[in-house]
């Protein structure tokens, strides 16, 4: 396998069951690879060093500080980075598709950032329908064109100031750690408060370039500005049957219905309690942000749709 001049980051924590399957997808490609873990107490970090990545400790914030800290401080050594969560693999078309491209990147007219095609995984199933496939994010930048979302809460959302292009091949995320359901919802139900929060700090803001015909992620930001314009307590409803009927969430049988629900009404109906108890609550009996984002340490993704 020939090697492609690109950094790659991953964030970490307590990513045993996933980061051999990540790194594994990596090894013998990508020139550069950084682990940056936040205090992991399994063998996440010597799994890590086994596979010749540069291991670097950091605390954690949120995903957004921690994505800042990472492309501020490493020794990146290449103009291109591909950023990661644990529980993410290339796929060998997506690495040839990037191969391909990197040289060809270089001119003033070139693209600066590269949306790749993510692969849900849930309970060994892959999510086709309900709207989750494809799905394009962001993951595939030039380090000196890209921020961050600081007011994201709960995911992570990497911005670009210049052209980009839809790769092909796939980015498959699936989560080992969740195959233990109960984790999926202990993780989602701190969340919900995270979420909530975002939602009501940014409903009296406008949404930064949002069109239906825009990239990716002006499309997701256009979704978004209906989604916050729709009843609390109606919407997470609506959104479950839009998903599992109108968008076909009903053919990825049992594991399909578990997700779609799960993710699609229960997590979204969460979110809705909580922006009610936001408004019901007086300032000064609100909890503390830094109270609930001190558990949010897990290092997955796409918690809202994308």
């Amino acid at each position: 396998m020939t090697t492609v001049p690109i950094s790659v980051v991953v964030l970490t924590f307590n990513e045993e069951r996933n980061l051999p399957a990540c790194l594994e997808s990596l090894a013998g490609w990508a020139a550069q690879i950084f682990v940056v873990d936040s205090g992991s107490t399994d063998r996440t970090t010597a799994i890590a060093a086994q596979f010749g990545a540069q291991v670097v400790a950091h605390p954690f914030e949120t995903h957004a500080r921690q994505w800042q800290w990472a492309l501020a401080s490493l020794a990146i050594d290449h103009a291109w980075v591909l950023a990661l969560d644990a529980d993410q693999s290339v796929t060998p078309e997506l690495r040839d598709a990037i191969a391909r491209g990197l040289p060809a990147w270089n001119g003033p007219r070139s693209p600066v950032g590269a949306y790749v095609n993510r692969r849900q995984i849930f309970r060994g199933r892959w999510i086709r329908h309900g709207g989750y496939y494809p799905k394009y994010l962001l993951k595939l930048f030039r380090r000196d064109a890209v921020s961050l979302d600081e007011e994201d809460r709960v995911d992570h959302h990497f911005l670009v100031d210049g052209p980009t292009v839809v790769l092909s091949g796939d980015l498959i995320e699936d989560n080992r750690n969740e195959a233990d359901i109960r984790v999926w919802i202990d993780k989602h139900n701190r969340y919900a408060a995270l979420q909530a929060r975002e939602e009501e700090a940014r409903s009296d803001r406008s949404t930064r370039a949002a069109h239906l015909l825009g990239s990716p992620d002006e499309r997701t930001r256009w979704r978004k500005g209906i989604w916050n314009r729709l009843p609390l307590f109606v919407r997470p409803f609506l959104y479950f049957a839009y998903r599992y009927v109108c968008r076909l969430g009903f053919l990825d049988g049992k594991e399909g219905l578990i997700f779609h629900f799960m993710q699609a009404c229960w997590y979204r109906l969460l979110v809705d309690i909580n922006r009610d108890e936001l408004r019901r609550r007086p300032a000064s009996r609100a909890r503390p942000e830094s109270e609930v984002a001190e558990s949010d340490v897990v290092t997955s993704s796409g918690v809202f749709p994308r």
